[in-house]
């Protein structure tokens, strides 16, 4: 059985705003950008340090448009670690993030969902001290 999670595919509208949104508002590397032909490119974007990516997936047809940030059915969608909630909040606010709420403290950390620039819903979690894993 494999042992890792490579990449999530995630529906966008067009590979260079969702470039300049994943990498700008998040922080996020570029980690391949190769054109496939057709209109078509093969675009990563992972968290600094690793762990799964993201594949930006240009929506093409009007089923994969309309699912355009609403891949999860309204439920937050991605869950994203942090060791700084302060400044990746100020970060993301910064370039368009919007908070559907304010910051709270949970058992398992401080967490605030906040929807990407197609309106998916993420949570922003710094987890706690007790190691408790974040939902």
């Amino acid at each position: 059985m494999p042992d890792t999670l490579a990449a999530i595919a995630l529906l966008v509208h067009d590979y260079d705003e969702a470039i300049a949104f994943y990498s700008q508002a998040m922080g996020f590397e570029l980690l391949e950008d190769t054109d496939r032909g057709g209109g078509k490119r093969w675009v990563r974007v992972a968290p600094p340090g690793g762990g799964s990516a993201l594949l930006l997936a240009r929506a093409v047809t009007p089923e994969q448009s309309a699912a355009v940030g609403n891949q999860s059915g309204g439920r937050v969608f991605l869950f994203l670690h942090t060791r700084d909630f302060d400044a990746d909040l100020a970060r993301l606010t910064a370039h368009g993030a919007r908070l559907t709420e304010t910051p709270r403290d949970e058992d398992y950390g401080r967490v605030v969902v906040f929807l990407d620039l197609y309106g998916n819903k993420w949570d922003l979690i710094q987890p706690g001290d007790a190691g408790v894993s974040a939902p």
